[in-house]
């Protein structure tokens, strides 16, 4: 037995290595971790149970049959991240770049199908240099059983992409499917095609970090929700943002014990600038309203002018969507409508609770935004709110004008509350504009039409620029001192906690993608 011993410590101990101390030296040159000290720092010390050590490829082509590594280039298994069960796999770009082939691929996907069984979370650490080509088909052949359990995945458990170094070709679909992407600055890269294909084709002149880093997919492509400048900050937030979801689906987001006290937030009367066209920053509003420092935003830096993320509220997790007056006025355009549209339906499969500040002038004109489908991009957002069954609230605290009062979870979609500061103004659009409108033939009769104009406009305003015409309809069902929104949305929040709602027996929708 002690000679069996030996062999399995020696193979182990082979498998721990890797592709050998020179490649880890090379990985730790750039600035990278390896996969097994990035699962060490992401998981509760001493929890990980790895799966699948000891597999090897099975391919003898072009030399393969020399190059056996134990483990295939990717660590897989369980653990528990704050005690609570993931599934975890890391690719290791000291074996063979990373690659993936048959035997990576099937290892993955066991780790997928454990996860999709027992109800958790799976967390992928991504790190390769792509398809192993020695290996031919069976590499796409693994990369399509992927992308097909992470579909089968998709609603059912949160699935968290970490790309920590290259993802490039068909490797970037998978994370594509999943819930959130995660990437690390300077060191990681998403593209379809590279540099150098790139170049033969367009003849573009563009560096890897320029096509698809970091900062290009968190600004540019809305590909990265999330980005650090270093692993270890990626993973401190990879734990973090799995403390405000769930399990899986038939879960609830983990809560944190929290004593009800004087919730009043005097600050808040005094956010609305006097002046209706006056920008402010609605995070103000925000971080007045949930628990201190608990927001935790998604997609910070990309569509600006809307906010989104996760946040506590006497200690339970909800999801807000916000305009953003102090960005393009906080207009809805073709990218804030698909960004805030998949939090939304993110949300939703994962029952955390959608809470909405609106201040909104309309959609952004022009034929960029029309010719880039905001019809259909717009409609995203809206199908998005009016599909979600978990409980929903909109605060209106300036503008809600025109049809993106409409989108910005009104009454009419299927919001359960509807609270109005008294600042807010529930109209068809601006009083200026609606005067010109309305009032044209008078005006351009009148001796002094910029008078005449304005005196119009004072009238539409008082008649419409408020909340009071919304509220004796019933689209708001209360109209709130700004200092009382937080006392309000807890007790809200606390009594539509056990809302059930069902929608249309169907296969699914048809979302206008």
């Amino acid at each position: 037995m002690k000679e069996k011993l030996d062999l399995l410590a020696h193979k182990k101990a082979e498998a721990l290595l890797g592709g050998g101390e020179k490649r880890i030296e090379a990985q730790h040159a750039k600035g990278k971790l390896t996969a097994r000290e990035r699962i060490h720092f992401l998981l509760d010390e001493g929890s990980f149970e790895e799966m699948g050590m000891l597999v090897t490829h099975r391919s003898t082509n072009f030399g393969l049959d020399k190059q056996k590594f134990l483990g295939d280039g990717v660590v897989t298994g369980y653990g528990t991240v704050n005690g609570r069960l993931v599934y975890v796999f890391a690719q290791d770009f000291t074996v063979l770049g990373g690659s993936l082939a048959e035997s990576h691929a099937q290892k993955i996907c066991k780790l997928m199908d454990m996860a999709l069984k027992n109800g958790a979370p799976l967390l992928g650490l991504n790190d390769s240099g792509g398809a192993r080509i020695q290996e031919g088909v069976v590499s796409l052949g693994g990369y399509a059983d992927i992308f097909y359990k992470n579909t089968m995945a998709s609603g059912v458990i949160p699935q968290l992409s970490a790309i920590m170094g290259p993802c490039a070709g068909g490797a970037v679909y998978s994370p594509a499917l999943t819930d959130f992407i995660m990437m690390v600055e300077n060191t990681s890269y998403m593209f379809v095609t590279g540099p150098n294909v790139v170049k033969t084709v367009t003849h573009e002149e563009v560096t890897a970090e320029e096509l698809g880093g970091a900062s290009t997919h968190a600004t540019k492509s809305g590909v990265a929700h999330f980005t650090y400048p270093n692993e270890i900050e990626l993973i401190n937030n990879l734990k973090k943002l799995l403390s405000y979801l769930p399990q899986n689906c038939e879960e609830d987001a983990p809560s944190i014990p929290y004593t009800i006290a004087d919730e009043s937030r005097i600050a808040l009367n005094e956010v609305i600038p006097q002046n209706a066209s006056q920008p402010y920053d609605i995070r103000e509003v925000i971080n007045q309203v949930i628990d201190k420092d608990s927001l935790h935003e998604v997609h910070k830096d990309f569509a600006e002018n809307i906010v989104c993320g996760f946040a506590r509220l006497a200690g339970k997790s909800i999801g807000i969507v916000a305009n953003q007056p102090a960005f393009l006025a906080g207009v809805l355009d073709n990218h804030a409508s698909n960004k805030a549209a998949r939090f939304v339906r993110f949300c939703d499969a994962f029952n955390i609770p959608l809470l909405v500040f609106e201040d909104v002038p309309g959609f952004l004109p022009g034929t960029d935004q029309e010719w880039n489908a905001i019809i259909n991009n717009g409609a995203k957002l809206l199908y998005a709110f009016c599909e979600a069954t978990v409980p929903r609230i909109t605060v209106i605290t300036r503008k809600a004008y025109g049809g993106a009062y409409d989108v910005m979870n009104s009454k009419h979609i299927g919001a359960d509350l509807n609270y109005a500061w008294p600042s807010a103004e529930i109209a068809v659009m601006g009083a200026k504009g609606a005067a010109e409108i309305i009032f044209k033939k008078d005006i351009k009769e009148a001796s002094n039409p910029e008078q005449k104009w304005q005196e119009k406009e004072a009238e539409y305003a008082e008649l419409f620029a408020n909340p009071y015409n919304a509220a004796a309809r019933g689209f708001v069902d209360e109209v709130i001192e700004p200092s009382q929104t937080r006392k309000k949305l807890i007790k809200a929040f606390s009594m539509l906690s056990n809302k059930v709602d069902h929608l249309p027996k169907k296969k699914h929708g048809n979302i206008p993608l």
